[in-house]
């Protein structure tokens, strides 16, 4: 009988593990409290506008990596951006459905807790609930997976250990020229640590002037339980001075990232526990990058997989 799997959180370490889980023959049915795929690698459309407001870009390094983006690629999923960034076309989230094709999704499922019985762990949000799964893995933010995996009578200690930045971000469109010059300027000090010119990313709409910019992690902990209004009506002139409007923006919002990026890591692949049958996984244990997040989530999977020997998944 094949062997299922509940997979909490629809990022890339989510999905990598899935990817891997289903060559060998499990079955994957992967749970998100958000209506869309990818996590941190996000996509926002709003009316005519299209902005990457997370993950920026990502860089291949790995064998296992770099093949799987040559194969986006191959198929118009990514595009080379500026140097060695790589995007996803014609959105962010454009690889992560490549991923999750094929795969059961349930999409705006927050899991609440775990439990487990005779019959496998059950996955419960609200009153309803999943059950009959031979394994769980928790693919989500090391401060959201610790309390998660401890109802279902599990614990990892060193999920405490891993720190994160928050980020809030701003999304604006201009019906004008602006005097910015290329497509991202990194900045050391003050508020503003990043612009992007999204709108130079391959696969964009033309004819959008559409940037994203990121607060700098020391403004964005000082500002970051203030409105979305509150939040655009600081940072903007700051964005709007280094990007070189000469007019308001058409469109502005704000957005706050809570775990933006990884500042300190487990330094392991993963954690599992094979008696019980649940793991975690995420770019929080090996670094702050989306290669990170899918080693960690390639590497959970070959975990259940060991557990299981060499043909445990049928």
């Amino acid at each position: 009988m094949t062997k299922r799997v509940a997979i909490i959180g629809a990022g890339m370490a989510g999905l990598a593990a899935a990817r891997l889980l289903r060559e060998a023959g499990a079955s994957c049915t992967i749970f998100d409290k958000s209506r869309g795929l990818g996590g941190r690698m996000a996509t926002r459309r709003t009316g005519d506008f299209s902005f990457d407001h997370g993950a920026q870009y990502f860089t291949a390094r790995g064998p296992r990596f770099r093949a799987l983006v040559a194969d986006w690629s191959a198929a118009g999923h990514a595009a080379s951006w500026y140097d060695d960034a790589i995007v996803g076309a014609p959105g962010m989230t454009a690889p992560a459905r490549a991923m999750a094709a094929g795969l059961e999704t349930v999409m705006g499922f927050e899991v609440k807790s775990l439990s487990r019985n005779a019959q496998g762990w059950s996955v419960h949000a609200g009153e309803e609930t999943y059950e009959g799964f031979a394994a769980v893995i928790v693919a989500t933010p090391a401060p959201q997976t610790e309390p998660l995996v401890e109802t279902g009578g599990v614990s990892f200690p060193e999920l405490a250990s891993a720190r994160y930045a928050p980020c809030l971000a701003l999304m604006l469109a201009f019906d004008g020229a602006v005097a910015f010059q290329g497509e991202i300027l990194r900045r050391e000090s003050g508020p503003i640590a990043w612009i992007a010119r999204n709108s130079s990313k391959p696969g964009r709409p033309e004819g959008q002037e559409t940037f994203v910019v990121h607060a700098s992690p020391d403004w964005s902990r000082t500002h970051l339980d203030e409105t979305p209004e509150a939040i655009l009506e600081k940072l903007a002139p700051f964005a709007l001075e280094l990007i070189g409007a000469k007019s308001a923006p058409i469109f502005a919002t704000a957005h706050r990232w809570r775990f933006a990026l990884v500042e300190q890591a487990l330094g392991v692949p993963c954690l599992w526990d094979a008696k019980a049958g649940l793991g975690a996984c995420g770019d929080y244990c090996l670094g702050p990058r989306v290669e990170a997040a899918f080693d960690s989530g390639e590497a959970m999977a070959r975990a259940v997989l060991e557990t299981w020997g060499d043909h445990g998944a049928a």
